[in-house]
């Protein structure tokens, strides 16, 4: 490789950053950003949904798109208007404008993720790419891990319009260096004239109205809301008019001939699960932090910080390892090591904080290096180079969708979880148990000063409801962490079913 084409993969690796981190960057802060709106918490919760539905929707058609416009023009595009919304996004000053802004942001910028996995195939010679495969799995787990810590920071320091005005310098040196650097296929311009335009349609209303399923559904009671039921029903139609149209169609909007491939196939089950993983565990356990220990943003990024940390040193170990050993057993270990990190996260008590949880999650952060860079190459390194683009966005989407299923499941599973433990906490604090009674004097007794003894007795019982659902979250958390634990173990079975990638772990030739 010339150095002109590594800067120019580096450039796209950054954008691939820069996409991925305005997910968590905007989530740490979407308080302020209500409030700078004048918005209720339902609606500042669209600019995230927006931004994600969006996202989603391009991640699958970024394949056609790379083959019909070339990938220098279709990642310059993507950055470009990445770059030119999130300036539109600091200036919002209404819900609406804002709500707009971070679709349009959200759907171009979804380009370029997809776009650097299939380039570092085409780019790299077969023994590079196990390097190249550890900075992008680097690159794809670290910025949903930094992303609350730069966002709390960046809100505590200066305003939230600067999570967006960040994106606009970095967006301009990376759209001109890619332009300038990037040249490794032609465009087909053939394919325009084949476009399926009625693919695409139901591709966006199959992908929104699920992802819009699976984010709203856990606050709504899924059904039971007119809306959500309502999105549900046109999941299903779409869906079936999608894969109908992928099927028939000579040239469609998305290949799923991938799918035949047995490595990418299973590939794509592992990339489910890493979502899960990834966007669980990042969301699961700064919401302990913020609602069980108070923590603010800053306080939360400093305890996650040690998973980024944990990262970043396991990576040129794991990339040097990938190139000597069967990258199958780097990916089993891997989920065994995510598995027991998990396992060891879900004792946490109302008292976890570092101490007790730095050793899980810097285990996490070596075991989603571990899992990410072997099941890249295990998925992608078999397909034939005129499949990779689709295969790409396949591959990508599955990852997103994991953490879309991923985060919706959690919520549901918190939410029934903690109603339960409570109905259980809340039986053996009953008035035949003395330790009660003598818990609430106690309680009364410290309450007592200014108050009357009746409303000591009130204060007393309110603590000690407090208490009870505070515990019973905990519980809830834990329970939810075992039950994405059981994912990777799961999985594991999987591996002897994958063939080892040609040119160690290099791709189809």
């Amino acid at each position: 490789m010339t150095p002109r084409a590594r800067i120019g993969f580096m450039a796209m690796v950054f954008g691939m950053f820069m996409a991925i981190l305005d997910i968590q960057i905007v989530s740490a802060s979407i308080s302020e950003i209500q409030a700078g709106l004048a918005a209720s918490p339902d609606e500042a919760s669209w600019v995230q949904t927006s931004y994600l539905i969006a996202e989603i929707v391009m991640i699958p058609l970024s394949g056609f798109l790379s083959r019909l416009l070339s990938t220098r023009v279709l990642f310059t595009a993507s950055a470009a208007g990445f770059t030119v919304f999130s300036l539109f996004c600091a200036l919002s000053s209404s819900l609406g404008t804002m709500v707009v802004f971070r679709a349009a942001q959200g759907f171009i910028g979804g380009a370029m993720i997809p776009t650097v996995f299939a380039a570092s195939f085409m780019l790299f010679p077969p023994a590079k790419r196990a390097s190249a495969t550890v900075i992008i799995g680097l690159t794809a787990t670290l910025a949903p891990t930094i992303g609350p810590t730069l966002g709390g920071w960046l809100t505590e320091s200066l305003s939230w319009h600067w999570l967006f005005l960040i994106n606009v310098p970095v967006g301009i040196v990376i759209a001109t260096t890619v332009w300038l650097t990037v040249d490794i296929d032609k465009p087909d311009r053939s394919l325009l004239a084949r476009f399926d335009w009625w693919g695409l349609a139901a591709m966006a209303a199959f992908l929104g109205s699920l992802e819009y399923v699976m984010e709203e559904g856990p606050r709504w009671d899924w059904l039971q809301d007119e809306t959500v039921a309502a999105f549900a029903a046109l999941c299903l139609v779409a869906g079936v008019v999608f894969f109908w149209r992928a099927f028939t169609r000579p040239e469609p909007i998305v290949d799923l001939a991938a799918f035949r491939d047995r490595n990418f196939a299973i590939g794509c089950l592992f990339s489910f699960t890493m979502g899960i993983g990834l966007y669980g565990a990042v969301y699961l356990i700064p919401l302990f932090l913020a609602r069980v220990r108070g923590y603010n943003s800053l306080q939360i990024g400093e305890v996650m910080f040690i998973t980024g940390l944990c990262m970043f040193f396991a990576a040129p170990v794991i990339g040097r390892a990938l190139g000597k050993l069967d990258p199958r057993l780097i990916l089993a270990c891997g989920l065994s090591l995510f598995f027991l990190s998990l396992w060891l996260t879900a004792r946490l008590t109302t008292q976890s904080g570092f101490a007790e949880m730095a050793f899980p999650l810097g285990l996490r952060g070596v075991a989603m290096m571990m899992c990410i860079a072997p099941v890249n190459q295990i998925a992608l390194g078999t397909i034939a180079p005129e499949r990779l683009k689709n295969a790409s966005g396949l591959y990508n989407l599955m990852r997103n969708l994991g953490g879309a299923v991923g985060l919706a499941v959690i919520n549901t599973l918190v939410k029934d979880r903690s109603f339960l433990h409570r109905v259980h906490l809340g039986e053996s604090l009953n008035w035949a148990r003395p330790e009660a009674l003598r818990y609430r004097d106690t309680l009364s007794q410290l309450m007592a000063g200014g108050l009357g003894e009746a409303q000591a007795q009130i204060a007393a019982l309110a603590r000690m409801k407090t208490m009870v659902t505070q515990q019973a979250l905990v519980l809830a958390y834990n329970d939810t962490l075992l039950v994405m634990a059981a994912c990777f173990l799961i999985s594991l079975p999987l591996v002897p079913l994958l063939r080892r990638p040609r040119g160690g772990g290099g791709g189809a030739h």
